[in-house]
């Protein structure tokens, strides 16, 4: 595992990778996009309806094409089975690109889901060189740990945040055989690990954002974790947050202990 706390080998691919990602899902306008490029974020995860991400990408000379990892993918719909060559299409014209680095099933909630026709799909893109990683994003810790440890998968989605820390258990341990890229997200669990939840302590402190992110980033099991900002002073503020690098043992004690505290308070929540 070649990682050090800001940039890592996106598992077995040889791609290497700033481990904090871009999601423009909140629509933090094109100016953040070009920041994140700027300031070596090398790795964007966008839907097709991520209209500002997808105008940046595409418009960035093919000449540089090399220099930055696609992460998409086609949503689980639960009936049936979804139309994958229809959506990776779709994203190379939308992407004016000849390949997409990382492909996605997304939203796996069930083994049943990941039917064969699914793998045998996103095997024949790898194949037909439009794709370079196949995978899933899932909820199902013990699919995913099987997956992986079964090598069926090249790349893995994952919920991992303080306050949900199943993965230390039921995926991590699995990867070291084939060697997956991990990429998490909510790693502030929608903010609701910004705060305060019943049972912790007025006058306690809350954790930020960077704290966050500097959590999920401290596990060498995790290549890249998505950051999702609304606006270019957020994603500021959480590039600034990584110059302090791990979190230290108090650190560390305090965010496990906040969001253990989050977790009991919010069980009914996803």
């Amino acid at each position: 595992m070649n990682t050090d706390f800001t940039h890592t080998t996106f598992g077995n691919t040889g791609l290497r990778v700033h481990r904090l990602g871009l999601s423009a899902s909140y629509w933090p306008g094109k100016k953040a996009v070009y920041k994140a490029l700027d300031e070596g974020l090398n790795l964007f995860f966008c839907y097709g309806f991520d209209r500002q991400m997808i105008s940046v990408l595409r418009d960035l000379p093919k000449s540089q094409r090399e220099n930055y990892v696609i992460v998409t993918g086609a949503y689980n719909l639960l009936i049936g089975h979804p139309n994958l060559r229809r959506t990776l299409e779709k994203r190379l014209r939308q992407l004016r690109t000849d390949y997409i680095d990382a492909f996605l099933f997304l939203g796996v909630t069930k083994e049943k889901h990941f039917t064969e026709h699914v793998k045998e799909e996103l095997c024949r893109f790898s194949e037909e060189g439009k794709v370079r990683t196949i995978g899933i994003s899932t909820h199902d810790r013990k699919l995913a740990g099987r997956l992986v440890q079964e090598g069926i998968l090249s790349a893995i989605m994952i919920r991992y945040n303080a306050a949900h820390r199943g993965a230390e258990e039921d995926i991590f341990p699995h990867l070291y055989h084939y060697n997956p890229g991990v990429i998490s997200y909510t790693a502030t669990r929608w903010r609701h690990l910004l705060r305060r939840p019943r049972g912790w302590a007025k006058n306690a402190p809350l954790p930020t954002p960077g704290i966050c992110y500097r959590f999920v980033l401290s596990n060498p099991h995790v290549d890249v974790c998505l950051t999702a900002p609304s606006n270019i002073k957020q994603l500021q503020e959480n590039l600034a947050s990584l110059q302090q690098g791990p979190l230290s043992e108090e650190e560390m004690v305090f965010m496990r202990q906040f969001g253990d505290t989050v977790h009991q308070a919010k069980k009914w929540f996803m």
